[in-house]
């Protein structure tokens, strides 16, 4: 679909100093990237000149290297003949082969004892034909003398081969053919009984009457093979195929007419040459192995078929897309897609040279130059789509596509038809050269070698209306030598501009209808660039068409809009692909180099483009990684290339390798791509349709929006999602435009909780403030994403609830949606729907059953039989029933029995049959069946439901509180039953229970053993209080205890032991002083206070201890993390520990071969990616258990192992908060001692205590803080990798070592002020 546009046609012809001398032959600089061409040798003047030919802006300079006298050795010749010439830029050399047999090098910059010109060899027999091999270290010659000569870079000879009439044996081709003509059977039905893969005729190989009889020789493009064409025996043309080594590979079969062009396909797959017949000349291709392998005609008329000294010759460009087929009076360059040829330009030339006549630029693969004897031609082409406009509403999807006189004009929005075929072709009266369209596609101008041709289009959405003729220029004669016409575009009003260039550069000419005359005519152009113009083309905006010009300098200048409007959009340099879109008031300018830079303005995009385009909201490319992405129009600086993620960007999309962009139509949200191989695929970007709903929505235009959403299966919920009070508000349009009951169902049916606008179509639109604070957005109508209504209530149910609203007067036509609306509710609102089904019983039967069928094929219809039973309609319940697959004997006895049951009894089996257990009891306390409602609430635990049933009758609220209690009592609810038998005075059984709850409630213990009617005293009071003193000092309750004893069992003694015991010696001084036994105060004090000094100086020995131990090995291992993380996070994962893994065995071990580095193992990364310890590869069924395993590991904190440093650090977390718990006890110690007047004691426990705190304090922003690691990409990595098993251990335990931990609180310590400091 791509046609062949010129960018470049410079002319250079040389000056009168080289006069009587004609060029010879050219070749490429690629050094300096100039020509470099011979003068000379004639027949009259020996002399060989070598020229530089620099072609700059409008200025050609040339250098003559240098000349020499080169008589011809060969008397057969009557002057010498440069066959080839060649240049190597990395030495600077040029060098000749000449027909007399010399070969020539020519060294610019001679090093030390080196000519500056020298005959490196020379062939006496004559040289016919040379080629270098495309790497530049062989050189191929055939010489007269019918061998083929390899020669090194160094011009030593490699090898020698002769070309006989023996080569013909090498390629054996098996004649299919059936005998001589003569012996063929030729009766009735022959033709029907011949084999269609058998040839009517076979080949003999007729030379053809125009051959040249010159050898040619092409390489192909790994130079591994070479092809040459000579005449074997001066009867047949032969095409012999050798190996670089010199070893015959292969020669053709049999070709009448076959002439010597010969060009090798540098993918190499074909050779090309010419096979002349009677009425056309064909492009014939060979394989390898010399079988045909296709061919296509030349379309010329009979007179160019014939003319006097035609010699065809063929040469592909660098690349393999286009064959240059030159001929005597013009170049034409073919190109071939879906195995149609198609001809794409004619360069009308003189007599060109035989032997380089075309000379395609090796790394720019469209540029040739096209060498005569008296004039040399740089020209250089872009592939390039000529498409209509992209902007809706005219959004057709025109293209045309150039073939010859053709132009195939295909609108795919109406007609989706794949190349070379197309909906319509227009004739142009000769070679079409350029191709344009108006901005709504009604008019198509053809600019061809004679002139233009305007077509008219009346209706374009129309497959019946083909475009017509309307107008047509011709352009005089006298006018072409002046200049070459290249482009045309259209400009305002109809008119038509065309690029013309000549000997004085580039000018534009403007055409349009003279109404006077009814022509078309030349208008005198009222603007004109004052820089030079190297492409022309037009860009759309408000339905008008506004031509400009770049020049060679990128600069960009509008037509219409004044010369310099663009300036602010010039590229940094001269772009061949260029496209122009309105943005606001401005215009941003995108375009593509020829290595794939793709630019807005002067700002670089991409880097590796390989085809654009450009709608009103989206710059759309395609890249090398075979990616198709969309950008959204916006600001020049906030245009943002989304990232290679097709997965989960909607604005990335993968495509097939090599595919490129042909054209898009937005209102279609479709997209137009061809393949390398020339067929195209239409796709619908997820970006497109998305965008297009989205403004649909906008729009309220609901029914398109829902057909798109249909079609492309696209959720439906962003058809609410995406406006969720806009839609709420247009519900009744909704239905209105959507209307078809089925697809009111379909979105009904669609909707989830989910906020599709936030998870999978987010949208990627970029907001900005303009100046005065209005946010504007980058669509077409400017129209702000509303924000999201908070969610009060379940979305769906919300529009469940506005979709019932307005069907509610519709039921006589939309009764399904009102069924569906009510089932789709989350929880489905099945009492509901079913309500309208029992309403239409009464009144219309026909109705209720249709509705009854509807939502039956909705739920489950068991689910709907309970739902139907649970609203006391038997009728309802007996419908549905009907619906399913139930055998009524399971059924109808059921009913039957429900049917005679008064209501009250009804409503309770029913409930009780659904195990809506509650509601039954309600049924039997209406009832008042107090003593079958007893037995209901035992069997099935309903106790709270009777209590809140019973709140206002004392005597069956007892009886009921009274089963709870022993239900609690049975479930060892000892506290709650507890209560329960107290609010029941039931005080021996609450004392039961409060004893079996725990010490904890000793008080309520002893409160209901003394409030029972005959209190416990005496041995039991006292029992009971000791059992309550043991359980109290074993739980550590040590005041509680002392409580007892003093209280309940009198001992003075035991109550200050167990003070003593928890640190309170002041309430046992306080006890002491009270009773009046000072006796205590030696027995029984000081013996306490000893203990706890004791106690509490081992405790902060074994504190400080821990600290000096554990501290600098923290700091210890947070070193060698930092000096060395990978053996650090190894460890004894690696063997640090010295066990070995138990998957060890004679076998290759799993845990070997799976193992990942530190930087591999939990990014994903590595030689074999996800398929290493994911999840959905097959992990091992141990798993699981080398997860617990490992959790082992890090519980214990072995030294040495990776967890070492986790387990210290929450180890020193662990002693400070035990250090700060037990703080009180050594205060309230130290202050006994003082009392005690133990006064050393009480400094040293202090000073203890102090000293440690003070350690706690310093440790903690060290041990604390932050791990100053290399922060690993841990979690699920690009691929989709996630630790499992013990990696995951692991990995969670990296990630909470990276993790900022909270500090522990350390209160500030006040020492007691007598004890000093």
């Amino acid at each position: 679909m791509r046609n062949l546009r010129n960018i470049l046609h410079e002319k250079w012809e040389p000056p009168a100093q080289f006069q009587g001398r004609p060029l010879t032959s050219a070749t490429w600089d690629l050094a300096s990237d100039c020509v470099l061409c011979t003068f000379g040798p004639t027949e009259t003047d020996a002399l060989i000149e070598l020229v530089r030919i620099k072609i700059k802006q409008n200025t050609h300079e040339h250098t003559v290297i240098t000349s020499w006298d080169a008589p011809c050795p060969n008397p057969e010749l009557s002057c010498d003949e440069v066959l080839s010439l060649h240049y190597f830029g990395d030495s600077l050399t040029a060098c000749l082969v000449l027909a007399g047999g010399d070969i020539i090098v020519v060294r610019e910059e001679p090093l030390a004892g080196e000519d500056r010109i020298e005959i490196v060899g020379s062939v006496d027999a004559g040289i016919t034909a040379a080629k270098w091999s495309p790497d530049e270290e062989l050189l191929a010659i055939t010489t007269k003398a019918d061998t083929v000569v390899f020669m090194s870079r160094s011009f030593e000879g490699v090898t020698d081969v002769a070309m006989t009439a023996e080569d013909l044996k090498a390629s054996n081709h098996v004649s299919v053919g059936w005998g001589k003509k003569e012996t063929q059977f030729k009766g009735k039905g022959a033709k029907a009984l011949r084999d269609p893969t058998m040839p009517e005729k076979t080949d003999e190989g007729v030379l053809s009457p125009n051959d040249d009889s010159r050898a040619t020789i092409s390489w192909r493009g790994d130079g591994a093979y070479l092809a040459i064409s000579t005449i074997e025996g001066g009867a047949r043309r032969l095409i012999r195929v050798y190996s670089r080594e010199g070893v015959l590979d292969s020669v053709c079969e049999p070709v009448d007419g076959l002439e010597g062009a010969l060009s090798w396909r540098p993918a190499g797959n074909l050779i090309a040459g010419i096979q002349r017949l009677d009425g056309r000349i064909d492009i014939v291709f060979f394989e390898r192995n010399g079988l045909r392998h296709g061919q296509f005609s030349l379309r010329l008329t009979p007179e160019e078929q014939h003319l006097a000294g035609q010699h065809i010759r063929l040469s592909w460009n660098s690349d393999s897309t286009v064959l240059a087929v030159t001929l005597t009076d013009c170049v034409q360059l073919w190109t071939m897609g879906n195995y149609h040829w198609y001809l794409k330009q004619e360069i009308k030339t003189s007599s060109l040279l035989p032997t380089s006549s075309v000379l395609w630029h090796p790394e720019k693969s469209l540029r040739f130059v096209a060498a005569a004897s008296d004039y040399l031609s740089v020209i250089e082409h872009i592939f390039t789509t000529a498409r209509a406009s992209l902007a809706p509403p005219h959004d057709y999807g025109v293209v045309g596509v150039i073939d010859g006189h053709s132009i195939k004009v295909t609108p795919f929005r109406t007609a989706n038809i794949p190349p070379p075929m197309s909906l319509y072709e227009l004739e142009a009266p000769s070679n079409a050269i350029d191709t344009a369209f108006n901005s709504d596609a009604s008019l198509i101008v053809v600019l061809h070698q004679t002139g233009i041709s305007i077509f008219g289009w009346k209706s374009v959405d129309a497959s019946f209306s083909p475009p017509m003729l309307t107008g047509q220029v011709t352009f005089a004669k006298d006018e072409m030598p002046e200049g070459t016409y290249h482009q045309i575009s259209f400009a305002e009003k109809g008119e038509i501009l065309v690029l013309q260039r000549g000997a004085t550069g580039a000018s534009l000419k403007r055409f349009g209808f003279n109404d006077e005359t009814g022509r078309m005519e030349e208008i005198v152009s009222r603007t004109a660039p004052t820089s030079s113009i190297s492409s022309l083309s037009s860009f759309t905006q408000e339905e008008s068409t506004h031509p400009y010009v770049q020049g060679k300098a990128g600069d960009l200048h509008s037509l219409t809009f004044g010369e310099h409007t663009l300036s602010h959009c010039n590229f940094p340099h001269y772009l061949p692909w260029t496209e122009i879109v309105p943005y606001g008031e401005d215009h941003i300018a995108f375009g593509m180099s020829r290595n794939g830079h793709l630019y807005a303005n002067s700002r670089l995009l991409v880097k590796n483009c390989t085809s654009f385009l450009v709608t009103p909201v989206h710059l759309i490319f395609t890249t090398t990684a075979h990616l198709l992405k969309f950008v959204h129009i916006t600001h020049i600086n906030e245009l943002e290339v989304p990232p290679d993620d097709p997965e989960t960007d909607e604005r990335c999309r993968s495509i097939e390798r090599g595919a490129r962009l042909v054209t898009a139509m937005p209102m279609s949200l479709s997209l137009v791509l061809q393949m390398p191989r020339g067929n195209l695929e239409t796709i619908f970007p997820r970006a497109m349709v998305v965008a297009g709903i989205r403004k649909l929505i906008e729009g309220k235009n609901y029914k398109k929006a829902f057909t798109h959403c249909r079609t492309q299966r696209v959720d439906m919920n962003i058809l609410y999602d995406h406006a969720p009070e806009q839609f709420l508000s247009n519900v009744a349009l909704f239905i209105d435009q959507v209307k078809k009951i089925t697809y009111i169902d379909l979105f009904l049916s669609s909707l989830r909780e989910e906020d599709v606008t936030q998870t999978m179509y987010k949208e990627t639109r970029v907001s900005r403030d303009l100046e005065n604070g209005i946010p504007a957005f980058n669509d077409l109508n400017g129209v702000p994403p509303q924000p999201p209504i908070v969610a009060r209530s379940s979305k769906v149910n919300r529009i469940c609830d506005a979709v019932l609203e307005v069907l509610k007067a519709r039921t006589a036509t939309n009764l399904q949606n009102i069924i569906t609306a009510n089932v789709c509710k989350s929880p489905p609102a099945l009492d509901d729907g079913l309500l309208v089904v029992a309403k239409l019983m009464k009144n219309d039967s026909a109705a209720a059953d249709k509705a009854v069928e509807h939502i039956c094929f909705l739920e489950d219809v068991n689910k709907l039989y309970d739902n139907a039973l649970g609203l006391y309609d038997l009728d309802l319940a007996l419908l549905v029933a009907q619906q399913s697959q139930k055998d009524p004997r399971e059924y109808l006895p059921f009913m039957q029995n429900l049917q005679q049951m008064t209501e009250l009894r009804r409503r309770f089996s029913i409930d009780d049959h659904l195990g809506r257990h509650s509601k039954a009891l309600s049924h039997l306390h209406a009832l008042d069946a107090f003593s079958e409602l007893q037995t209901y609430t035992q069997k099935h635990s309903l106790y709270q439901s009777a209590l809140s049933l019973y709140r206002y009758s004392p005597s069956q609220h007892a009886a009921i509180t009274s089963l709870y209690a022993e239900h609690l009592e049975s479930k060892s609810s000892f506290k709650e039953a507890a209560l329960a038998y107290e609010s029941l005075h039931n005080y021996p059984k609450a004392t039961s229970c409060y004893l079996s709850s725990g010490p904890s409630s000793w008080r309520e213990t002893l409160f209901c053993a003394l409030s029972q009617t005959h209190p416990l005293s005496g041995p039991a009071l006292s029992d009971l209080a000791t059992s309550l003193y043991d359980a109290l000092m074993e739980s550590k309750d040590y005041f509680a205890a002392a409580t007892i004893q003093l209280e309940y069992l009198s001992s003075i003694l035991n109550a200050c032991r167990a003070f003593c015991k928890g640190y309170f010696f002041a309430d046992a001084l306080h006890l002491v002083a009270l009773k009046n036994v000072p006796e205590l105060l030696e027995q029984v004090i000081d013996p306490g206070l000893g203990e706890a000094l004791a106690s509490s100086t081992e405790l902060l020995a074994e504190c400080k201890a821990q600290l000096l131990a554990q501290v600098p090995r923290i700091r210890e291992l947070r070193a060698k993390a930092l000096v060395d993380p990978l053996a650090f996070y190894e460890g004894e994962r690696g063997g640090g520990d010295g066990e070995l893994p138990d998957d060890v065995s004679v076998a290759a071990s799993s845990r070997l071969s799976t193992n990942r580095s530190l930087f591999t193992r939990y990014t994903g990364k590595g030689s074999q990616g996800q398929s290493l310890g994911t999840a959905g590869t097959g992990v091992s069924r141990a798993t699981s258990k080398n997860r617990r395993r490992e959790e082992r590991k890090r519980a214990r904190g072995k030294k040495g192992s990776v967890y070492e440093k986790e387990y210290l650090v929450a180890s020193v977390g662990r002693l400070i908060d035990r250090v700060e718990s037990v703080r009180g006890e050594v205060e309230r110690l130290v202050v006994g001692l003082v009392r005690r007047g133990m006064w050393e004691r009480a400094r040293a426990i202090e000073g203890s205590l102090a000293e440690v705190v003070g350690m706690c304090e310093a440790c903690v922003p060290e041990v604390f803080g932050t791990d100053a690691l290399p922060t690993l990409p841990v979690g699920t990595g690009e691929d989709g990798y996630r630790p499992v098993g013990g990696d995951a251990v692991l990995q969670e335990s990296i990630e909470a070592a990276g993790k900022r931990k909270e500090l522990p609180v350390i209160l500030p310590f006040e020492r007691l002020s007598l004890l000093g400091s």
